[in-house]
């Protein structure tokens, strides 16, 4: 007997892992690979305000998914470089994370979560959904705490945000300020 749903089914499970996957596979050169073409991407206007105040995110998204708690005091930084330094690429980017602990992506674990570098982002990505995989969000699913870009020269600018063991961030957001940087 045969399900209805059953192909529907083996496709998001299938699609499910393959993001999953990927995100566990992303090595140092995979993050210098996907982090190079948003070098090429115009850079973002400074958002001094930067934070959700949107009380929308202390709900659960529309999909029904909720998002893991944050404990109070969490922080995540830029350790490395600083704000508003003029460094040559590849940029060696450092992170920092305070109150949590970090652990790579599908492993569930209270207080815990990877970091995503959002690079050149002019705005903040649905918080309520798992974050995508893309050349101005490069996800860290192994549980690197640094990394290597390539970067063109120019001004740029890098903010982390934490994500759970689904890639979503936690309530509040765990995030850094957004730095910019100059590259020669």
């Amino acid at each position: 007997m045969r399900i209805p749903f059953q192909r529907s089914l083996l496709v998001a499970l299938i699609s499910s892992t393959a993001l999953l996957q990927a995100c566990s596979d992303n090595s140092e050169d995979a993050a210098k690979e996907a982090a190079a073409p948003a070098a090429q991407a115009p850079a973002a206007a400074d958002h001094s305000n930067h934070m959700n105040t949107d009380d929308s995110a202390d709900k659960p998204a529309a999909t029904g998914i909720t998002r893991s708690p944050a404990p109070e005091g969490a922080a995540a930084e830029i350790v490395s470089p600083a704000n508003g330094a003029t460094v040559s690429s590849p940029v060696k980017v450092v992170f920092g994370l305070e109150g949590m602990d970090v652990a790579p992506a599908g492993n569930e674990q209270d207080n815990s979560g990877h970091h995503h570098l959002l690079i050149d982002l002019e705005s903040l990505p649905d918080m309520g959904m798992p974050l995508p995989a893309n050349d101005q969000v490069v996800h860290f699913g192994k549980g690197q705490t640094e990394t290597e870009l390539e970067l063109e020269p120019g001004t740029h600018t890098l903010q982390l945000l934490l994500g759970d063991y689904r890639h979503v961030p936690h309530e509040p957001p765990v995030m850094s300020e957004k730095i910019t940087i100059t590259v020669e």
